[in-house]
């Protein structure tokens, strides 16, 4: 707010600068343009003196009417660049510094965050290689031109013609793929898979994005929160070192109590300033996540409503049903079986259909012939030995499957030890956010009543710093059990 305003008030200062000179030249251009017209229509010199005819008087009142006094139009027009500034220099600072809930930042999160958007051009990518991939089962069609000249001398020993020929032709070639051993449907099936590899990639980075999002957001709120309660306690330590100040001009302190007081206070000073260093790095990370070119802010608190969570039991089947790790190795597994058909089908019998039809051009010396041409068959083709290339290539895809099934079974262990320590982290959290529930109101009673007993000399400065200590410590635990429980509900439910 302070910085719009400054910024307001030198905008305004310099649009003033600007344009009051540039308003004012224009009048008085405007007054010597009409002094020099009347003198002009009146036969006098244009540089004359001011006009004093009765028409001069009537033009000069009505200038003075619309212009009525240089500074009332200063005010009025410096008012007006003053208000101009401030919103111009609002809208700035709003658009600097953007407020975000969590809400909002998440779905900031699914439209910008940098993973989100390479997993969609993955998808991309996997949905051309599917197209690529059909491609082998729809028919072929090619355009085929050739304009050529061939020179064999020897040919004319033998047909007394010229060693020169001339070809020209223009053919238009299909071929379709009729039998391929079931390689063509099987590559088919496994790219149509692929595309489901990409929807569980999109649902990893997008569930990845939420939890870290989620994270840094609460995050912030904490270090937000941990900067007030340093704040507060060096504002009670700077009210200690005045009261102890007070009591040594009384005679009731010594001067080791003052300067004691006075070292509190500076050895609280580095905690606030770490804590404002962690909003800004908290508040930069977000920023990191949501992919954005501005600085943000956010706008809650942590606020920590203890429900019932799950069992160990619930909590496994949500995360076998939501983890997208699981399904991408299934589908992943599913592809490679269709690729160990693929493989499989190198060596096995193929039968394509062709055809070709187009019109064709020969010149030999003074002969030349020309005409229309077609083709049609059935071809065969068994490359029943390959020098076991394709064994080879079998043996490959069938091990990568077995490997897959292995990555499954170890990712279901996986799931299992990420869903009972989410279940344990919530539950530690939530026992702990129970237990210091009462404790922060018990330990600032305890600071009230020590403050008050030094102030009536019935207590030492070092049990009111105690009473400090056990506050910022009760508030900093009590917010950071806040925050571990937030995380950990935003964490198991996946």
């Amino acid at each position: 707010m302070a910085r719009t305003v400054i910024g307001g008030l030198l905008t305004s200062s310099l649009l003033t600068l600007l344009v009051v000179p540039v308003v004012y030249t224009v009048v008085d251009d405007l007054g010597a343009w009409l002094k020099r017209k009347w003198n002009r229509e009146h036969g006098q010199s244009p540089d004359a003196g001011d006009p004093t005819a009765g028409e001069a008087r009537r033009v000069a009142g009505k200038v003075i009417r619309l212009f009525p006094g240089r500074r009332f139009f200063r005010g009025l027009l410096g008012a007006l660049c003053l208000l101009c500034g401030s919103v111009v220099l609002a809208s700035l600072a709003n658009a600097e510094v953007q407020t975000l809930t969590l809400e909002r930042a998440l779905q900031i999160a699914a439209e910008k965050n940098r993973d989100i958007e390479k997993a969609r051009e993955y998808f991309n990518q996997v949905e051309g290689r599917y197209v690529e991939e059909r491609a082998a089962a729809l028919p072929q069609l090619a355009l085929n031109g050739t304009v050529a000249r061939d020179w064999d001398d020897s040919q004319s020993a033998f047909f007394g013609v010229s060693g020169a020929q001339d070809r020209r032709s223009a053919e238009l070639s299909a071929s379709q793929v009729l039998f391929s051993w079931g390689k063509v449907g099987a590559a088919i099936r496994a790219a149509k898979i692929g595309l489901k590899t990409a929807d569980d990639q999109l649902r990893l980075y997008r569930q990845a994005a939420a939890r870290d999002v989620s994270a840094t957001f609460y995050n912030v709120l904490l270090a937000r929160e941990l900067n007030a309660f340093a704040s507060q306690n060096l504002e009670q330590k700077k009210r200690h070192l005045d009261e102890t100040r007070k009591k040594y001009t009384e005679g009731i302190a010594t001067e080791y109590d003052v300067l004691a007081a006075g070292v509190t206070v500076d050895n609280a000073r580095p905690e606030v300033i770490r804590t404002e260093n962690q909003i800004r790095t908290a508040s930069q990370e977000l920023r990191y996540l949501l992919a954005l070119d501005h600085e943000v802010e956010v706008s809650g608190a942590l606020d920590a409503a203890i429900t019932p969570h799950a069992t160990y039991e619930e909590a496994i089947a949500v995360a076998e049903r939501k983890r997208p790790e699981l399904a991408d190795l299934r589908h992943r597994r599913g592809m490679y079986e269709e690729l160990v058909t693929v493989a499989a089908a190198d060596n096995k019998p193929r039968l394509d259909l062709k055809g070709s039809y187009g019109w064709k051009q020969l010149e030999i010396g003074v002969n030349k012939a020309d005409g229309f041409a077609w083709s049609a068959g059935i071809y065969l083709s068994f490359p029943f030995f390959d020098g076991f290339r394709t064994s080879g290539k079998t043996a490959q895809a069938e091990s990568t499957v077995r490997s897959l099934r292995i990555d499954e079974a170890k990712q279901l262990d996986a799931i299992a030890l990420d869903a009972r320590n989410a279940v344990n982290a919530l539950a530690e959290s939530e026992e702990i956010v129970n237990a210091l529930s009462g404790t922060v109101k018990q330990a600032e009673r305890l600071l009230t009543m020590a403050e008050k007993g030094y102030e009536l000399g019935v207590k030492i400065r070092l049990e009111v710093e105690d009473a400090e200590l056990n506050l910022l410590q009760a508030k900093s635990n009590f917010s950071r059990a806040k925050r571990d429980y937030l995380v950990a509900g935003s964490t198991w439910t996946g």
